[in-house]
């Protein structure tokens, strides 16, 4: 139950390239957030120029966020399909959408990396191209003003920390091509590559997009739009029909960062079994596709059970976003740690301007989940205290891993 699994390099076929990193980059980031949480941020601040443990970890991966990543993708997929289709979002009907949309993309996974990062390479040149048609169509076609952008009302501090959590969730993904670097070609020359490319190509699109939206409407609409804002936005540029295309574009965004969460996340409970860190049969490979095929299969089931269970977009995300976060403070101050205890160690690639940006990070980070915890306190939310506490659980887990361990 516990023996380390030997040889990931022998067990994982390095099949990604550039495109592909790239494409699971700007996939796995660029999925519901830009397309959902801008309403969610304009009713929250309505100024346009506002807007280590090893084990539990590992945990909180397999268990908690990951799974919770799905469910919310899959949840808004199915709430999104239904839009265009001009069907009911009735809860029991997103439900069996949204779990069809995980165990087919589970499946697909488990085929190989090279399936995955195949409907990623498509699924991100839509997104890309939706996005691109939206900054372009505003500014060159559109009947919009300059002066939106500058319009707004007063910023209230509880209303900005409450925000903070939809921001972080639409750049979540950022970190998620490190989780593939055993099936990247060449690590060590194109992982900075894809990560500088990506988050280039991520934060040109997230701005050019806000602004398109502002110039369209004033902020005060843009709250009202929710999950219509790009459609309404395409509508007013190109009509019925270019509303009904951009729509269809942000399924398939939202598939392709689905489908991005399911290829990469499984991969740190597979790379920390096969140091020993965690239980041995998340380290499993299948004998003929050679992808982690056991951590896939009980993320993908966990995240079924999250659909059933927590149900709401608003409340996944958030418990999400204060659970991986908090986790990320950890694992980049355990930077600090490793540079220390292990000096001699090799390392082909090493932090930029180092202490100063992991520790930046590390107190900006604190910062903000600190924020948004207490922001959906004032309202009455302690959805992410009990995250907190579900991660926290991960402890007396580990002590009792140690324990099967010692047992012969």
């Amino acid at each position: 139950m516990t023996t380390p699994v030997n040889s990931q390099a022998r067990d994982l076929r390095r099949v990604i390239g550039l495109s592909g990193g790239t494409a699971l980059i700007v996939g796995i980031t660029i999925g519901s957030g830009i397309f959902r949480t801008p309403p969610t941020i304009a009713g929250l601040v309505p100024n346009p120029l506002v807007i280590a443990a090893a084990f539990v970890f590992g945990w909180l991966y397999v268990f908690v966020t990951t799974p919770t990543a799905v469910a919310a993708l899959s949840v808004v997929f199915a709430e999104f399909l239904l839009n265009v289709l001009g069907m009911s979002a009735d809860a029991s009907t997103v439900q069996v959408i949204a779990i069809a949309a995980i165990v087919s993309l589970t499946w697909a996974n488990v085929l190989g990396a090279r399936v995955g990062a195949a409907v990623s390479e498509v699924t991100t040149l839509v997104k890309v191209s939706a996005l691109a048609a939206i900054i372009v169509g505003a500014f060159l076609l559109g009947h919009g003003s300059l002066s939106h952008i500058t319009e707004g009302g007063v910023v209230q501090r509880g209303g900005l920390a409450r925000a903070v959590a939809s921001v972080i969730w639409t750049y979540d993904g950022w970190v998620a091509v490190s989780m593939i670097a055993g099936e990247v070609v060449a690590p060590e020359r194109l992982m900075k590559r894809i990560i500088i490319v990506g988050m280039l190509v991520i934060v040109t699109l997230y701005i050019g997009a806000n602004l398109a939206y502002l110039y369209i409407m004033p902020v005060g609409v843009m709250a009202q739009q929710k999950e219509a804002i790009a459609r309404t936005v395409m509508t007013a540029i190109a009509g019925p029909a270019g509303g009904t295309v951009i729509m269809l574009a942000i399924i398939t965004s939202v598939f392709g960062a689905l489908n991005g969460n399911l290829l990469a996340k499984p991969r740190v409970a597979y790379a920390m079994a096969g140091d020993g860190l965690t239980f041995s049969f998340l380290g499993k490979t299948h004998p003929r596709w050679s992808t982690p095929w056991a951590a896939l299969l009980i993320q993908g089931a966990v995240a079924i059970i999250m659909v059933l269970a927590l149900r709401d977009f608003d409340t996944l995300t958030t418990y999400f976003v204060v659970v991986e976060w908090a986790a990320l403070i950890f694992a980049v101050g355990a930077v600090f740690v490793l540079r220390r205890k292990m000096a001699a160690a090799p390392r082909p690639f090493r932090t930029p301007a180092y202490p100063w940006v992991p520790l930046f990070f590390v107190v900006g980070t604190v910062v903000g989940v600190s924020a948004i915890v207490w922001g959906q306190i004032q309202v009455g939310n302690f959805s992410p205290i009990y995250g907190l506490g579900i991660a926290l659980a991960g402890f007396p887990v580990h002590q009792l891993w140690k324990r099967l361990k010692r047992m012969p």
